[in-house]
């Protein structure tokens, strides 16, 4: 009998400074490290399932001017390369950018001590988002599940191990969103948060505009709140992901973009496990004024 497509997966994490990365990733490490950003660039930075492909959509809404077609011209992955991306004989992330005019946006999932150091030295514009690691765990999960690239999660229970200790791709939640909050006064760091964009989503728009160095007129935010919402972006075939190959992503299992809601983990974590979950998130989470919601 043949195994379900999630079962017969074969793909292992390598990584890098103790951070479990995409192998294909690691294969093409010096390319990343050797990455040279420039100074206009705007590096969008998320750990994983935080809203990526929501403040994607939302730069390039500003950037156009709110002008839909514009928007359109693209797949939304086509449009901010994802650095450490690699998948040969495609394209590398590096080799996108680098095909990229000025000024370029540019994305990764990477946390601040794995980031190409010429970033750091160019003083590029960096636009952090945030989510509750509990919402975040449950969307990786299903992201997991689906994702042809990464390894078989297991059951939730299994998968819940994991996601504590850190061995998920891109590694440890809890250091990723600490590492770019402690440095967010030092660099040119917009950090937001997924609950302040579903609570008020056209605030949050107005200060990513700003950031961008953006004046846009009230009726264009307006019409950029509505074109980003989840609905939209969920029937959205340029921004669903509906045209990433099974072979990558298979949705059919768990859709790219299933809910995009706050609170969710409350239909998955057991009470022993929320309980379990608040400790360890104290302890990792002691001495930093990062203060999250978990509900809205």
């Amino acid at each position: 009998m043949a195994l379900a497509p999630e079962l017969s997966r074969q793909t292992k994490l390598k990584e890098v400074a103790g951070i479990p990365l995409r192998d294909s990733t690691v294969d093409n490490w010096s390319q990343i490290q050797t990455f040279k950003a420039k100074p206009d660039d705007l590096l969008i930075c998320t750990y994983p399932k935080s809203g990526t492909t929501w403040i994607q959509e939302i730069v390039n809404m500003i950037e156009q001017n709110g002008d839909v077609e514009k928007c359109q011209r693209t797949i939304i992955q086509h449009r901010h390369p994802f650095i450490e991306w690699a998948r040969p004989p495609q394209p590398s992330g590096v080799d996108k950018a680098n095909a990229m005019p000025a000024p370029r946006i540019l994305r990764t999932h990477l946390p601040t001590q794995l980031l190409p150091p010429s970033f750091w030295t160019n003083n590029c514009k960096y636009l952090y988002v945030a989510r509750n690691a509990k919402d975040c765990m449950v969307s990786y999960y299903h992201f997991y599940r689906m994702s042809q690239v990464l390894p078989n999660p297991g059951t939730w229970n299994e998968y819940f191990e994991t996601f504590i200790n850190g061995k998920v791709s891109c590694g440890s939640w809890f250091d990723h969103v600490k590492g770019w909050w402690e440095i967010r006064d030092r660099y040119q760091i917009l950090f937001l948060f997924y609950e302040d964009m579903k609570r008020d989503p056209k605030r949050e728009i107005q200060k990513v505009m700003q950031f961008m160095g953006k004046n846009l007129d009230e009726e264009v935010v307006d019409k950029i709140v509505l074109e980003t919402s989840f609905e939209k972006m969920k029937d959205n075939p340029l921004t669903n992901f509906s045209t990433i190959p099974k072979t990558i992503m298979d949705q059919s299992i768990s859709p790219f973009m299933r809910k995009g809601i706050v609170g969710d983990w409350k239909n998955h974590f057991t009470v022993a496990q929320n309980e379990r979950f608040d400790e360890i998130y104290e302890q990792k989470m002691d001495g930093t004024s990062l203060n999250f919601c978990m509900e809205l």
